[in-house]
């Protein structure tokens, strides 16, 4: 079941089997590594975030990827890694750098799995903005109206039924799969009308996943 599962996985990631909103995300990803895992291992990191940053822009422009249809004044929130304006009464929209991530790339797969997983959430990838001097990625993503506080309890217990099981605070690790899933508080996991809404999430796939 597992393994049935990981390879799915790996046939989204390189594009080869379709998810949500997949298609463009799935075209980046391979422009930037033909669905392989990155080689930070071989060279300097920073090195190689500026290079592929180089080609992700030089992707953006020769696809007409740039987007201007940001009303920044429908600010609503923000976090370490992105910030969330309201499109209109049905969707949001999420400006993200990818700081969480090493590369580019490993920020799209995060999309991929997330999209994939969570497909009543899913992100669709709506173009980049530059501000400046900074890339950003600007999906657009469902407005949720939470009604209810979020048990976090509930969100423990619905991944650990899904494999993921909680190593610690808001983190948890499929050692199956090999992925991680991060920084689940309630803020990131909404609740309306008792059911369980991820809106953002953080994974990483480990040396197991690729294995």
């Amino acid at each position: 079941m597992q393994k049935h599962l990981k390879n799915e996985l790996l046939n989204i990631i390189s594009g080869k089997v379709q998810v949500r909103f997949g298609e463009i995300i799935q075209t980046i990803t391979g422009y930037l590594g033909n669905g392989t895992r990155t080689s930070a291992k071989t060279e300097d990191t920073k090195q190689i975030r500026k290079q592929e940053e180089a080609n992700l822009e030089r992707f953006i422009s020769e696809h007409n990827l740039w987007v201007n249809h940001v009303d920044f004044s429908q600010y609503v929130s923000e976090g370490a890694e992105q910030r969330v304006y309201l499109k209109d009464s049905e969707y949001v929209l999420k400006l993200n750098d990818a700081i969480y991530y090493s590369s580019w790339k490993d920020y799209f797969i995060n999309l991929l799995l997330h999209n994939y997983f969570f497909n009543d959430t899913a992100y669709e990838l709506t173009g980049f903005i530059k501000e400046a001097g900074n890339l950003y990625a600007v999906v657009q993503q469902s407005f949720v109206r939470s009604n209810q506080n979020t048990d976090i309890h509930q969100v423990k217990a619905f991944l650990e039924l899904n494999g993921f099981l909680n190593n610690r605070n808001n983190d948890y690790f499929n050692p199956e799969l090999g992925i991680i899933l991060e920084d689940l508080h309630d803020e990131n996991v909404l609740t309306e009308d008792g059911v369980l809404y991820f809106i953002d999430t953080v994974f990483f796939l480990t040396e197991e996943f690729w294995s």
